[in-house]
């Protein structure tokens, strides 16, 4: 999986983050971030602001039968691309901390590009109890309590969805212990988005303060 994020400065002076230095520069930073999607699928996120995060709008140059599956409480609501038709539902929207499966339905992998501001200020993700398609709001990668700010409860678990190609694909899942702490602690890349399972009845935040100062 290649995944990188370029934040341009305001004053046009170009400066980066990867997901590898999880670095961020500059004031009111705007940029993209490229996901790559392999044959198959690949959970990702999104985590630029921009003025239209509609499925149409961030999905723009994808090949014939690219499915775009976000979870729905209790499965998924799938929108197809038709090379013909376009885009079953032209409303979906993928908005900045949302996860969502994309499905590669070719050999070919392609580029998913995300273009906006980056999130800054008291960001919040809400977490509701039992399963939820997440990302984070900042695009960096890094371990998910360590270093992105996600504070767990007893038993969540986490489910990365990992492509080692067409017939490796499943879910690493971590699982949290108030005495112990991870068995393994997430790792999350830029644009990645995964899988929490709340075990806790009712809903918590993630929450993170982010500043590009």
């Amino acid at each position: 999986m290649r995944t990188k994020t370029f934040l341009l400065a305001a004053a046009a002076l170009a400066v980066g983050i990867t997901a590898s230095q999880a670095q961020v520069y500059s004031v009111n930073a705007v940029g993209y971030i490229n996901v790559t999607c392999p044959q198959g699928y690949k959970i990702v996120s999104n985590q630029l602001i921009t003025t239209n995060n509609t499925i149409p709008a961030i999905f723009t140059s994808v090949p014939n039968g690219t499915k775009v599956l976000k979870w729905a409480g209790a499965g998924f609501s799938i929108n197809s691309f038709d090379v013909d038709f376009g885009w079953d539902d032209t409303t979906s929207t993928l908005s900045p901390g949302e996860g969502a499966f994309v499905f590669n339905p070719t050999a070919t992998p392609f580029t998913v590009t995300f273009v906006g501001e980056v999130p800054q200020g008291n960001l919040t993700n809400a977490i509701p109890h039992n399963y939820s398609l997440q990302g984070s709001k900042v695009p960096q990668a890094g371990r998910l309590q360590t270093d992105l700010g996600y504070a767990p409860s007893a038993n969540d678990k986490v489910l990365k969805w990992l492509n080692n190609g067409p017939s490796n694909q499943g879910y690493q899942i971590s699982t949290y212990d108030v005495d112990f702490g991870w068995d393994l602690e997430p790792n999350v890349a830029v644009g990645e988005g995964f899988f929490i399972q709340r075990n806790a009845a009712g809903a918590s935040q993630w929450t993170r303060q982010f500043s590009v100062n």
